[in-house]
């Protein structure tokens, strides 16, 4: 008998949910599994992780978003569309069932600026294949997903380098 998928989520105010995730793929990667991982609200291929997947021959990192940030309560059309492709993508390669590990990094901030509706996302989760682990990541997770998660990390801001004004670095935030 095949396992059960799980559905963990990361989120917090903290620095580290996308780490946490690539943690967790390197993880099911080590064991055979194929992971696909969707960042939403993210289209820059500068980040670390973008550019080291394309050298994991069990990964398949699709971004959906633009470089620039989404304003909340005022997304642009191409702000919208790209989040519906990137739902429609993770929709598919969750069915496909292909990957052992579906990776939707910050889905939960689309989820909080309305770019997707949160029925489609409990949809794909409540009909995924058996065996489909699913991770979802980013702040301000809606209160029916956290219902479905089998597991759920909060990350919490002790303190950031930030605030002593040490600006953004490659290999630590992006």
């Amino acid at each position: 008998m095949e396992q059960l998928g799980l559905v963990m989520v990361y989120m917090g105010n903290g620095k580290g949910k996308t780490t946490a995730a690539f943690g967790q793929a390197l993880r099911a990667m080590g064991h055979g599994k194929k992971v696909y991982l969707l960042q939403f609200m993210k289209g820059s291929k500068d980040y670390g992780e973008v550019r080291m997947a394309a050298q994991l021959p069990l990964m398949t990192l699709v971004q959906s978003g633009l470089p620039s940030f989404v304003v909340k309560g005022n997304p642009t059309p191409e702000d919208l569309r790209l989040a519906r492709r990137g739902l429609e993508l993770a929709q598919a390669a969750v069915s496909s069932g292909q990957f052992g590990l579906v990776i939707l990094d910050e889905v939960n901030i689309a989820l909080d600026y309305e770019l997707i509706p949160v029925e489609e996302v409990l949809y794909l989760i409540e009909h995924r294949p058996p065996g489909v682990d699913l991770v979802l990541t980013g702040r301000y997770p809606p209160r029916q997903i956290l219902a479905v998660a089998d597991l759920v990390s909060e990350i919490r801001e002790v303190r950031h380098h930030f605030a002593a004004g040490i600006k953004a670095r490659e290999g630590i935030e992006f």
